[in-house]
């Protein structure tokens, strides 16, 4: 410690809080970063995003999924997969990743301690760090303390038989059989990557089907190739409780009377906020009953020099929104002018095949009364497809039937949280499929299916040409023209 009074001080060394103290380095700001964990990172480099999408990595090369269409579907990498195979790798990368971290923080005298933390005044922190207790003053605070695994009443975790989604990855071997209870990103996420090595998997979700905030045709795709893979997949069904069996496995007692036994038991129930020993009450900082951080548009709590961003402040939870938030958050709080318009945030979900999304789905545009059309392209259909085996993946276009502006863009397959930044920019920038249409993709790729599905959606506006409008989207003059616009595309590109 070469100071006790700081312009920053950041509770967390996470996504938000790297690019937090980052920034305010930037600007010339004596920032301290406190973690309770002596590696930097966060629970997103150490307990999840990074771990489970390089464990997911790992499960893909080692079992061949890629190469099955070409060498069958009994070809793997290596026969006899181990756990150790795995987290050799995952922790490999999580090193690597946090001695970059590190220096980044360094390059930009950012210093870094380890300890418990906990707020004691609007700009005192205390922390406790090799058994010393220490207070340092600051005039500005950031929270950004993430999430960990809700562990619901009436479940015997004991991170081994019945887990969350931490222990699954300390597991000592490869289950034979696993059930997972919650059918959200997280459980499908472990369903399919266990399901990808042979593991009989069965994922229980009380709603009607998987992934409930995603394009119902792309849960579709995801289901078949669960069950494709010998999973079971029940949906509209609740958990009432489970135990372990005599023999040690874990038991799952269903609503509709249903038992399911299995080696492990992974329990997906959300998440909720690392807050608790922070001090927030007595600050009169407002905070959930799960633990989340209630801030307005600047990340400002209800005590206006504290801050706080990433999954500690709820939805959307995600890593890339975290890094924008703590940026933000630094620049609010040092007066640095930073005015960025509200831009589409694309989600990426790391199943097996890939989802990924921008936008709005077929759902939501229909409940608005939205008149909007459908481009499709599958991954079967274009050559890259071929090459690299991909025969189930789709991209979808959902545009404006007057306007031809892009309004969601829906993908699943190989690359598929590569794939929709393309989508993303262009909506950005409130363009429409024409633009995509002309766009000169590089040959054979993948990126190739948006200019397929925008041919498939300026079609279907011009097949739709000249039919009476006797339904509420007549109201949309500007159609005339655009079916204009849409003949011309197509025309220029014949």
């Amino acid at each position: 410690m070469e100071r006790n009074e700081y312009d920053l001080v950041i509770i967390g060394s996470g996504p938000g809080g790297q690019k937090a103290a980052i920034q305010a380095g930037k600007l010339g700001k004596h920032v301290l970063v406190i973690d309770e964990n002596s590696k930097l990172g966060g629970i997103c480099l150490h307990d999840g995003t990074i771990p489970s999408k390089s464990f997911r990595e790992a499960i893909l090369h080692l079992s061949g999924y890629k190469e099955r269409s070409h060498y069958g579907r009994a070809y793997r990498v290596k026969d006899q997969i181990t756990m150790e195979d795995l987290t050799n790798r995952t922790n490999g990368i999580v090193t690597t990743i946090e001695q970059t971290i590190r220096s980044q923080l360094t390059r930009n005298n950012i210093e870094c301690v380890a300890g418990r933390a906990s707020i004691v005044s609007p700009n005192q922190v205390k922390f406790t760090a090799k058994n010393k207790e220490q207070l340092v003053t600051a005039d500005k605070i950031i929270i950004a303390t993430g999430t960990r695994p809700f562990q619901p009443k009436g479940f015997d975790f004991d991170g081994k038989i019945i887990l969350d989604s931490d222990s699954i990855l300390h597991m000592k071997k490869i289950p034979r059989s696993l059930s997972i209870v919650g059918g959200g990103v997280i459980g499908c996420e472990y369903g399919t990557m266990f399901a990808t090595l042979g593991v009989k998997v069965t994922i229980v979700e009380a709603r009607s089907h998987l992934l409930a905030f995603v394009d119902r045709e792309l849960v579709d795709t995801l289901t078949y190739k669960l069950r494709e893979q010998k999973a079971l997949v029940i949906t509209d069904d609740k958990v009432v409780r489970c135990a372990r069996s005599p023999d040690g496995r874990a038991v799952t007692y269903l609503e509709s009377g249903k038992r399911i036994v299995t080696d492990v038991l992974l329990i997906s129930a959300g998440r909720q906020g690392n807050v608790w020993g922070l001090g927030l009450e007595s600050l009169g900082i407002e905070v959930s009953d799960r633990g989340i951080i209630s801030v307005n548009s600047n990340y400002q709590t209800t005590v206006p020099n504290i801050y706080a961003v990433g999954d500690v402040i709820g939805a959307p939870a995600l890593a890339a929104t975290a890094i924008e938030q703590g940026r933000a958050a630094a620049c609010h709080a040092f007066d640095l002018r930073d005015h960025s318009p509200k831009l589409p945030i694309p989600y990426g979900i790391y199943t097996i095949p890939e989802i990924a999304m921008v936008g709005r789905t077929e759902a939501e545009l229909s409940k608005e009364k939205i008149p909007y059309e459908v481009g499709i392209s599958r991954f079967s259909e274009v050559e890259r497809g071929k090459i690299v085996g991909e025969d189930s993946g789709v991209l979808k276009l959902l545009f404006h039937r007057g306007t031809l502006q892009i309004l969601g863009v829906h993908v699943i397959g190989d690359n598929a949280a590569e794939l929709v930044h393309i989508g993303q920019a262009i909506m950005c920038f409130e363009g429409g499929i024409e633009t995509l249409a002309h766009m000169v993709f590089n040959y054979p790729t993948l990126s190739q299916a948006y200019k397929t599905a925008a041919l498939d959606g300026l079609n279907k506006v011009i097949a739709a040409a000249g039919l009476p409008d006797e339904d509420p989207y007549s109201v949309f003059d500007e159609t005339v023209t655009n079916i204009d616009a849409a003949k011309k595309a197509l025309s220029a590109l014949r």
